[in-house]
């Protein structure tokens, strides 16, 4: 998706979102913050508020930031009830988002780049990738042909410190967010079944149009309904 210039109300929205002051984060944001100090805390404060909007008695939560190298932890799994951070992991992007920094992000079949919003997870399975999790996107036009994608959490050998050490960065999948085999399935099993994904990139368009960042009244029912 194409970053495109912002109306000054929307610049206003993303940069009061992006750089929160710590005494106006909403408290779920505080607590993410607090799990996962060296996560950016925007990104946290958007996360916060997409959960919040679409499930606010979701118990557990995984954050991706895909504004960060892929040489770089940028996967974060909470657990909101105990407010415990489970897993802080490399996650991989797709092919066509980029090298070892992903900046194009796609909703299309077939362009082998990841998608960015809100998802819901579904089961988990044994597939071709091994253990794997499926994922609904939530967000129309952005990423709700994740399903159709096969758009799935799944372990990978090409996400490892190894990897990174030969190449400069992880390796790359057809557009799922793939971590390290060793942690597959218990993170997995963290977050399967009616659980939550968030990722994030500073797409403009998406930040200005999200309706779960935005939590209009239709947006949690939007939510519940797929």
């Amino acid at each position: 998706m194409a970053a495109l210039a912002a109306p000054a109300s929307a610049q206003n929205f993303m940069q009061h979102a992006l750089t929160p002051q710590p005494d106006t984060w909403p408290p779920l944001a505080q607590t993410l913050s607090r799990l996962a100090p060296r996560a950016n805390p925007g990104v946290l404060t958007l996360a916060a508020r997409a959960i919040h909007c679409a499930d606010p008695g979701a118990e557990r939560l995984a954050v991706i930031d895909y504004s960060l190298p892929s040489t770089q932890p940028r996967m974060w799994v909470f657990d909101l009830r105990q407010q415990q951070l489970l897993f802080r992991e490399l996650v991989s992007h797709g092919a066509g988002s980029g090298d070892a920094v992903a900046s194009t992000f796609s909703n299309i079949p077939e362009s082998h780049q990841s998608s960015i919003g809100l998802f819901r997870t579904l089961n988990s399975y044994d597939g071709s990738n091994g253990y794997s999790l499926r994922l609904q996107g939530l967000e129309p036009g952005v990423n709700d042909n994740a399903f159709d994608r096969a758009i799935v959490i799944h372990g990978a050998d090409y996400v490892s410190e190894e990897f990174i050490a030969k190449t400069g960065r992880i390796g790359r999948s057809h557009g799922c967010p793939a971590v390290r085999s060793e942690v597959a399935i218990p993170l997995i099993n963290s977050i399967k079944d009616n659980q939550y994904l968030f990722t994030y990139y500073p797409d403009q368009n998406w930040l200005r149009s999200s309706a779960f960042l935005r939590c209009p009244t239709s947006a949690h029912q939007l939510a519940m309904q797929n």
